[in-house]
């Protein structure tokens, strides 16, 4: 089982356990004293004892220079087993649809076609969104076959209700006939520029659609209501702060979502802060670049996610030479180079910071001739950067350009990656060290829910390259594996810089926010395997605890 193949079974807390009121933060002190701090603060890497007061840090030190600074009235808790960390910060997940998938037929982890379609026989009654049955999480890879699945066996559990079935990446769909029909899909059907619709020899749609033409049948879905979008958005915050998350960039942000979030951060309700990414790619782009950017107390709208191409696990990630598993094909662009040099140029005159899904080689040169005509200062960031050739890897450097990596797509990908491209092509793929060492800036995420949104399996993928079992021996392309330290400032002090957040998070000092995680294993010190089964004991935001695990 590969390392994000763990579950996203996780139990969720009411709402109102997570709600953040000003006046919890207020006037209130509070002396933490761990086993250790790691503050990421190259100044005072290592501490005792921390203060927190009025939602920052007051004083962070020793356990007896603490304890006199913060004076007799204070609270004081001890964790004399526990390590202190930074908030973690996820620099790539999409919090709409992580509340969705924790709602809908999941098909992670099945080991079958046919364990797939057990799951869609009985689905809950929250996987209908009108009349539509929905899922999401299948992988074909980890099917004894490797081959994708068809409309017909859909066909046989639903003849009459459409069902859209994700894949895990979220870049193929698998549908059954009523869906096609209601989308007018058959024979005659053209592929969308971007997208391609599966055939079988006669020509007829098989029911899987890859990127741009998975469109065809999501616009035949019904918006969820607003309701439903509420009750997912808070099982996504709430499923955050459990796993020690303060911050998730939302990479691709709707409209509705974002005035959601926008409205209890008016409330001071929002639980953890959220960096939102407006969708540049969809229907709403003139409408963020209208609006400019938002910046709250706990939400803040500062980029713009675009795509470049698909993925590599559904054959759509653009690449310079074909597939080696798939010789006729070498991915696709997901826009116009007109079109995506105007959305580029369009949000950063309004401020935005561009951050660009870009996985095959050619989609991240090409996305990298774009953002070197913009200026550094922006932090102009690519998604995924998991195929890169060898000629682009200083470009990032030399422009100021930030990596975002998610290290589970590595363990992920992994067992099938080199039969996709050949090891050739392997040598810089999800290639974080080589990127640090070429002087660049990088971001750590999870792509969640790609992949399982906790942090520290982040983390012991980063340290590793291994699955959950430990596999490959010695790591997979070891070369590339980070020490416990670099890896945990890639979630903390790296994540605060790229939101544009160095001065006030991202590391334990006094004066910053306090935003922190106190966790029953060090993730620096600590054998990378204890990771695997560690619960977060506590998360703060702002002073102010949002997830507290029960005695």
């Amino acid at each position: 089982m590969t390392l994000v193949r763990l579950m996203l079974l996780v139990p969720v807390m009411m709402f109102s356990g997570c709600v953040h009121r000003v006046s919890e933060s207020e006037n209130r002190t509070v002396v933490f004293i761990a086993r250790d701090i790691h503050t990421m603060d190259p100044l005072q890497p290592s501490a005792q004892a921390l203060v927190m007061r009025d939602g920052r840090f007051a004083f962070v030190g020793t356990e007896k220079a603490a304890l006199s600074f913060a004076g007799s009235d204070a609270t004081v808790e001890r964790w004399p087993e526990a390590t202190i960390v930074p908030g973690l910060i996820d620099a790539h997940g999409h919090l709409a649809s992580l509340g969705k998938s924790l709602s809908i037929i999941s098909l992670e982890g099945t080991a079958s076609e046919a364990a797939a379609l057990e799951k869609v026989k009985t689905p809950p009654a929250a996987a209908y969104q009108g009349e539509w049955l929905l899922g999401r999480g299948w992988d074909q890879n980890d099917w004894p076959s490797q081959k994708f699945p068809s409309k017909e066996s859909l066909d046989a559990l639903w003849p009459k209700t459409p069902v859209f079935l994700t894949r895990i990446d979220g870049h193929a769909a698998w549908v059954n006939s009523a869906a096609l029909a209601r989308a007018h899909i058959s024979k005659d059907t053209k592929d969308p520029n971007g997208g391609h619709i599966e055939r079988d020899s006669r020509g007829e749609p098989t029911g899987i659609l890859t990127d741009n033409a998975m469109d065809l049948i999501s616009e035949q879905i019904s918006e969820a209501d607003d309701k439903t979008s509420r009750q997912r958005m808070k099982i996504a915050l709430e499923t955050c702060a459990r796993l020690g998350l303060t911050q998730v960039h939302d990479a691709g942000m709707s409209l509705k979502d974002f005035e959601i979030l926008q409205s209890w951060d008016f409330q001071n309700v929002l639980p953890i802060r959220v960096y939102a990414m407006a969708d540049g790619q969809g229907s709403e782009a003139n409408t963020f670049i209208d609006r400019g950017v938002f910046s709250g107390r706990h939400l803040q709208m500062r980029a713009v996610k675009l795509l470049a191409d698909g993925a590599l696990g559904s054959r759509g990630a653009a690449l310079n030479a074909p597939y080696s598993d798939d010789p006729k094909n070498s991915g696709y662009l997901l826009l116009s180079d007109d079109d995506f040099k105007d959305r580029v140029k369009r949000f950063s005159d309004r401020g935005f910071q561009i951050a660009v899904h870009a996985i095959g080689d050619r989609a991240i040169s090409w996305v990298l001739d774009a953002l070197e005509t913009l200026p550094a200062d922006q932090r102009n960031r690519v998604e995924h950067v998991q195929i890169l050739a060898a000629a682009d890897l200083s470009r990032f450097s030399s422009h100021g350009i930030i990596a975002s990596y998610q290290p589970t797509h590595a363990t992920s990908d992994m067992p099938w990656a080199e039969k996709r491209v050949g090891a050739d092509r392997l040598a810089l793929a999800y290639a974080w060290k080589s990127m640090l060492d070429s002087g660049a800036r990088i971001a750590f995420g999870s792509d969640f829910p790609v992949e399982n949104p906790n942090p520290l399996l982040g983390l012991y993928a980063a340290r590793t390259r291994q699955d959950a079992t430990g596999r490959p021996i010695g790591g997979w392309y070891p070369a590339q594996t980070l020490t416990g330290e670099t890896a945990l400032k890639a979630f903390t002090a790296d994540n605060a810089y790229v939101s544009f957040a160095e001065d006030r998070r991202g590391i334990i000092r006094e004066g910053l926010d306090a935003d922190f995680v106190i966790l029953p294993v060090d993730p620096v010190n600590d054998s990378p395997a204890a990771l695997l089964k560690a619960d977060v004991q506590l998360t703060v935001v702002d002073g102010v605890d949002v997830y507290r695990r029960a005695p």
